[in-house]
């Protein structure tokens, strides 16, 4: 995608082209397959979602056949995180592939001990203890059933508007949600969980759909999510990049830099 005199100017591929995705059930195959998928084009050729599709589809006000209306459509399906993972921007990572994912871009640490050892910011925590409750740790999050986090003042989905207030951002607050929040969700420690449009007091939609974040471990379970943590960072990285050239004929430095 390009931005030429102010206006978005999309790649792809024609409708009745060999490789053309058609719906979001056909995305998510494709997001099964290869395992990590970004939005955009980008450095490897075919690499992304827009590469794939039908440029006069997107935005075209047609569900069914609108890529950027799909991203809805596979959030709520569980099987794939959706998220700014690459280069602080939109795309998928399959259910199986992300263990791997997380272990490379958490290099192995829950948030807390990455706030103990000194390697996150205070104001990510400002947002990550919205999530995670005080009295313990993501490791401990298995014992904590869902219904019972409100009484550690924590929740399983918030909304972002919700979360840039709560976490104590915005006016006369702390600066710098968004970019806050896309680190978080690059180190794989938020994802997208689902959307949902803004309603006018007439009952009518409007504007952008506003994104629900929640932690992969109350997607998945901690367990699956940590489950590659005794594997070095670079092991799970090299893996995946390993799966991507599957996919792409790409140098393999073209396909780090994506998806570092």
């Amino acid at each position: 995608m390009e931005v030429i005199n102010g206006e978005w100017i999309m790649s792809g591929i024609d409708w009745e082209a060999e490789g053309c995705v058609h719906s979001a059930e056909e995305l998510l195959k494709v997001v099964d397959k290869v395992g990590f998928l970004p939005l955009f084009a980008n450095k490897v050729q075919g690499f992304s979602v827009e590469s794939m599709t039908d440029p006069s589809c997107w935005w075209c006000g047609r569900p069914e056949v609108d890529p950027w209306e799909w991203r809805v459509v596979l959030t709520r399906t569980g099987k794939v995180a959706y998220g700014k993972f690459f280069g602080n921007k939109a795309g998928f990572v399959s259910k199986k592939w992300f263990p791997d994912f997380a272990n490379y871009r958490r290099e192995g640490y829950d948030f807390d001990a990455r706030f103990d050892d000194g390697k996150a910011e205070r104001r990510e925590k400002m947002i990550m203890d919205l999530f995670i409750p005080s009295s313990g740790n993501f490791e401990n999050l298995g014992e904590v059933k869902k219904s019972q986090l409100a009484q550690y003042g924590c929740a399983e989905v918030l909304f972002t508007n919700d979360m840039r207030n709560k976490a104590g951002f915005g006016t006369n607050g702390e600066h710098g949600f968004e970019a806050t929040l896309a680190k978080l969700q690059m180190k794989a420690y938020l994802v997208t969980q689902d959307f949902q449009m803004r309603v006018n007091k007439k009952g009518e939609t409007f504007g952008w759909a506003i994104a629900k974040m929640t932690l992969p471990e109350y997607l998945w379970g901690y367990d699956f999510v940590t489950k590659k943590y005794s594997d070095a960072p670079e092991e799970s990285f090299a893996r995946i990049v390993k799966q991507v050239q599957k996919h792409f004929d790409a140098p393999e430095s073209d396909i780090r830099k994506v998806l570092k």
